[in-house]
């Protein structure tokens, strides 16, 4: 069963859909997507675990999607996206919930677990994501710093000169993100071929050109000293192909006091789109054990 709807925000509107819409009394599965402006399709992928008799709860952040929006750059803050993400909670009536972030989305959770310290939420889990904006940017150009020389000192322009539009840099980036990001197939499920309406100005305004530039709202989050101040159990997940490399995933794990740590071998930055099945398990047993 899906359930969709949109809750009004601020002057516009927030797109949401519920897989397993039937309230059972068993805590919620929040998701909060990357990008910023990446939409909630890839989500989609996790519908079978209504199967566990819960409500999985996805949304398109505002500015892009069904919420989406332009025209408006100085909107694209942490702030919004966390006043957005308490007020769909408490217009869903979500008494008890897990709350998932992947990417861009775990940044936004670990600021509303630290900033907001929600009684509501059973778990935290951290998909492919980082405490600090420095932290990304810099296990980034190490990666980088594995590609063809031509590669890189294409990127190495493009950040000097800020021409992100040089056909060089352009395939470079792709070369990039395909490697550690994702490369849908044409055999990919619907979900994640389906054509989305991602939220550009979103995310160049509150990250920035690239993944290992960020220049947006974005540039100087940081958490890492004050993970410790998040007193509920942590799933970090990630790859070792990932944007969010080991020492990323790591630093979250070390500093998080009840916090466990999945790696997942050969998987990219949607590791949940790459091992499905795998991934769904994990999610189901963590939170059966923690609900």
């Amino acid at each position: 069963m899906i359930q969709e709807g949109y809750m009004p925000f601020k002057e516009w509107q927030t797109y949401y859909r519920i897989a397993g819409a039937e309230h059972t009394g068993r805590p919620a599965l929040v998701l909060l997507h990357g990008g910023p402006g990446s939409t909630h399709n890839y989500f989609e992928l996790l519908d079978e675990l209504e199967d566990t008799g819960r409500q999985i709860v996805m949304y398109d952040q505002l500015g892009c999607g069904n919420s989406y929006l332009d025209g408006h750059p100085e909107l694209w803050t942490p702030e919004l996206w966390t006043e957005e993400l308490r007020q769909l909670t408490e217009f869903l009536g979500l008494k008890e919930y897990h709350l998932l972030g992947q990417s861009w989305g775990g940044m936004l959770a670990i600021r509303y677990m630290i900033e907001e310290q929600p009684e509501a939420v059973r778990s935290l889990i951290l998909s492919s994501t980082l405490p600090s904006s420095a932290l990304w940017a810099h296990e980034q150009h190490r990666l980088i710093s594995f590609m063809p020389e031509e590669e890189q000192e294409a990127i190495r322009l493009a950040e000097e000169t800020g021409n992100y539009e040089d056909p060089a840099y352009l395939a470079a980036n792709d070369h990039f993100m395909k490697l550690h990001s994702s490369d849908i197939p044409e055999t990919a499920p619907e979900c994640l071929r389906r054509k989305k309406r991602s939220g550009r100005e979103a995310y160049l305004y509150g990250w920035g050109p690239n993944e290992y530039s960020p220049t947006g709202t974005l540039k100087d989050f940081d958490y890492t000293d004050r993970l410790h101040e998040i007193r509920i159990p942590a799933l970090i997940i990630s790859g070792t192909n990932d944007l969010c490399t080991p020492l990323i995933a790591k630093t979250m794990y070390d500093r998080i006091p009840d916090s466990e740590w999945e790696l997942f071998d050969g998987c990219r930055h949607m590791v949940f789109a790459e091992a499905t099945e795998r991934y769904c398990q994990l999610l189901r047993k963590w939170m059966e054990s923690k609900d």
